[in-house]
This record gives C-alpha cells, structure tokens and sequence, in this order.
C-alpha cells in the first residue's frame, strides 16, 4: 500500500486531506506539521509521494524541494497552494516538483493527481533500473540446439513461483536469463531487482538486502528499504550467490523459509512475497564441502535449476550473436552500422572461447568496431588474441554424439551461407548439395535462418 505525506501547518487541513485519499484511493496517509517535520519523518520512513504546502513558516515548500534534491530523495511531490500564485507553483515544479494544484480542488482529482504522480514515481524506478543494467547483456539471441533447450526450460520454471538457481560459467549471460524468467512469470509491470553479492562490502551486505531503519549504523541518516521489500510481488535476483558471507546467508535461509524480514535495527517484521532466482558461476557443492556455504540453503535454492550453456558448446550462434552486437554497439556510439566479413566471422567461430564466454564476444566486437576504418571488419581487424582452437574434445565431453554432430553440421552450414552471402544456391553448390533446396530442407531442420 503506497504511504503519502500531507505537509501542511494547518493540521486541520492536513487531516482531511489524509482522511479522503484513505477513503477514495485506499492509501496509507501520514501528516507533517511543517517542513522541518517532514524532513526527519522521510529520513524514518519510507514515502511513496508527497502533497506538500509552500507556504510556511520557518521551513518552507521551496526549501523543503532543495533539501530533497541536494539529498537525492526522489519522491514525487505534488504542491498545493491556497494563496492563488501560480507563478510560486511553476517555481516548484522548476526545483523539482511533479505537479501543483489548488487546495479547492476536487478530492476526486487530487486523487487522480497522486494516482498519476505514483506512476511516474514506478516508471522512473523502471528507468533506474535499466539504466543500471544497460551494457549488462541483451536479451537471449541464439537458436543452436543448445539455446533452444535453454529457452524451453525457462519457460517450463517461468510460472512456478519457486526460487530458481542459475548456473554457469562468467560472461554467459545468467542474468539474462533471470530478467527472461521475470518477464514471462511475475510480468514486467513488477519490479527486478538485482543484487551482485560479490560486488558489495560484507558489512553492507545485510543492509541491501533487507534494509536498515535511521540509525542503525554510522552513516544510516535515513530508512532504507531493501531489496526484498523493493522488490514487492517481482523478482529479486541474487547474482554470484556463492560470494555471500555465512551470516547473510543463515538469514537469507530464515527468509526464504518464513517469507518475512526485519531492517537492521528495526523490530517490525515486514511480510515479502518476490521470487528468489539466484545465480552463480561456482560449484555450490564443493563450497558446502569446504565449509564456506550452508547445505540447507543450497537446498531451499535448488528446487529448480537452470544450467547455461557457455559459448563455445553455441559456436553456430556466433555470426547472430555478432550481428545483434554490431547493430546495437555502432546504434550506441552513433555511427554507421557495419558488418563483418565471411572469413572475420569464421576466426571468431574458430576462436577457444574459454573464459568470458558472450561478454568477451561482446567486447571484441566493441573493440573491432572502434579499430576498424572502413564499414566493414575483416579478419585482419580480429586482435592477434584470437587464437585457433587446438582441440575441443573436452569441451563436447557431456554432450551426446547426435547432439555434437548437429552442431558441427550447424556450424558448416552457417559458415559456408555467411561466405555466400546467404545465397542458397550458391551455398549448396559449394557444399556439392543436389539442388538448393536439399539446403533449405537441412537449414529447417537446424533452425538456421537469416536474422
């Protein structure tokens, strides 16, 4: 349920106002006598959209828009005025301000008003978020054998509310792989939130995961929420799960297990409903042996696992992948798009990709496309840190014959079409097919097409 604020020093007008958005928009109203009062509520507790007065005394609106905005506290503020002076508004809404209205107006559309301005508070949230993840990945392009089974394993888990465990090596794109199962399970209208737990500082850990009241610590001026409360009815998604110390994870156990949690410092217990789908590049298994995760965890996180195919078991995706690339780095750095040469693409499907995986594709392309001259990137544009594949029969070790050969039939197929320029007669004469459409038979049956 949101929480708005009424900033007003006349508490009688505060309290009606309180009292109609609880009765027409069903909110959680609370009320500040000043300025100065909302200041330090907002640092004790979160609030979703504030309808605020400017004239008052001591601290007024405009200072109160200031300190929000010096402190990055973004809530959308609706100002009200009963004075008339529209210009005083216009001037809020410079400093920040979503919108103004009359204090005559309508309960009706002062409702309608906070409706619309918790909408722009949701949407500049979705903005944060992919702000935060653009260059992170694209969505899953491929359709080898390999990311076809993927692809059909993400949609049998989607649905099920149960917590996901993706496995993988580095740069093969788990995280990719959680925002797909958010879109077709809780929706994209739901919050993702993603938490790296390799990357944050094990004191602050705890806090980001489950938020800390005013207070708790050196530095907590204000309430946080965590990243199980901000994530509602979505997803949170805890990347490199092995990295999380044994404390964090005996509480993370604790609310998996009850559903609930307790900011740090704080004694309310908050009910949580997001999905829990956590990744990891490291043998969770071996971790427990060594001591350094908890088995009953790694069991509660297990009831589903995905595993991500690395890229060198997806040779064939290499030229899709490249061109998605290419269209979206080039889109990025605003020049004219490129394309790769038939022999480029085949040094990069030659190339022991070891480590890394599609980022490190990824980068190469930026790379290539930044170093190359002309509209084209030719082989001689490849870094001389490509280096020819020595021998693969490890990496094909878990992988059944029929499905090693239609990859290596897959393979042929898509380096001898990107060398023709996707000429399907030309292609099948090179290849000594009957006619070209022995070669469309067989693209059909790998799912090979032009993208």
């Amino acid at each position: 349920m949101p929480t708005i604020m009424i900033v007003d020093d006349i508490p009688a007008l505060a309290e009606q106002y309180a009292y109609d958005l609880r009765r027409i928009g069903g909110y959680r109203a609370i009320i500040a006598t000043g300025g100065r009062d909302a200041l330090e509520m907002i640092a004790g507790e979160p609030v979703d959209c504030m309808i605020l007065d400017l004239e008052m005394p001591e601290v007024d609106g405009f200072d109160v828009l200031r300190s929000l905005s010096e402190n990055r506290i973004n809530i959308p503020v609706i100002v009200y005025t009963g004075t008339g002076n529209y210009e005083r508004c216009v001037q809020a809404v410079k400093l920040g301000a979503y919108g103004f209205i009359d204090k005559n107006e309508p309960m009706e559309r002062v409702a309608r008003e906070v409706a619309n301005a918790l909408e722009l508070g949701r949407l500049r949230s979705e903005v944060d978020q992919l702000r935060q993840s653009s260059g992170a990945g694209t969505s899953i392009v491929g359709s080898s054998g390999a990311v076809e089974k993927l692809r059909e394993r993400i949609e049998r888990v989607a649905g099920i509310p149960s917590p996901v465990l993706i496995t993988g090596e580095s740069g093969t794109g788990k995280e990719l792989v959680a925002r797909e199962i958010h879109r077709l399970g809780t929706g994209e209208d739901t919050p993702f939130v993603p938490v790296n737990s390799a990357a944050l500082p094990e004191n602050l850990i705890e806090s980001e995961l489950f938020g800390h009241e005013r207070g708790a610590f050196t530095g907590a001026s204000r309430v946080r929420r965590g990243a199980f409360e901000r994530a509602e009815e979505g997803v949170i998604f805890l990347d490199e799960i092995g990295e999380l110390p044994l404390q964090a994870q005996a509480k993370l156990l604790r609310v998996l297990e009850q559903r609930e949690v307790t900011r740090i410092g704080g004694e309310k217990v908050i009910s949580v409903s997001a999905r829990v789908v956590a990744a990891t590049n490291r043998d969770l298994e071996r971790l427990i042996d060594k001591g350094s995760f908890r088995k009953d965890l790694f069991f509660r996180l297990n009831v589903h696992i995905i595993d991500v195919p690395p890229l060198r078991e997806r040779i064939s995706d290499i030229p899709e992948l490249a061109g998605h690339f290419l269209q979206r780095i080039c889109s990025k750095f605003g020049i004219p798009e490129k394309r790769i040469n038939p022999r480029a693409l085949e040094e990069l499907m030659n190339y022991h990709w070891k480590r890394n995986n599609i980022r490190e594709l990824r980068n190469i392309i930026e790379r290539m496309v930044i170093a190359a001259p002309g509209n084209e990137i030719h082989s001689s544009d490849i870094t001389a840190s490509l280096s020819p594949i020595v021998s693969a029969g490890k990496e094909y070790q878990e992988k059944t014959l029929k499905e090693m050969k239609r990859e290596a039939e897959r393979r042929i197929i898509v380096q001898a079409l990107d060398r023709n320029g996707w000429h399907i007669t030309k292609t099948a004469s090179e290849l000594g097919l009957s006619d070209h459409s022995s070669l469309i038979k067989i693209m059909k049956r790998l799912n090979i097409s032009k993208k």
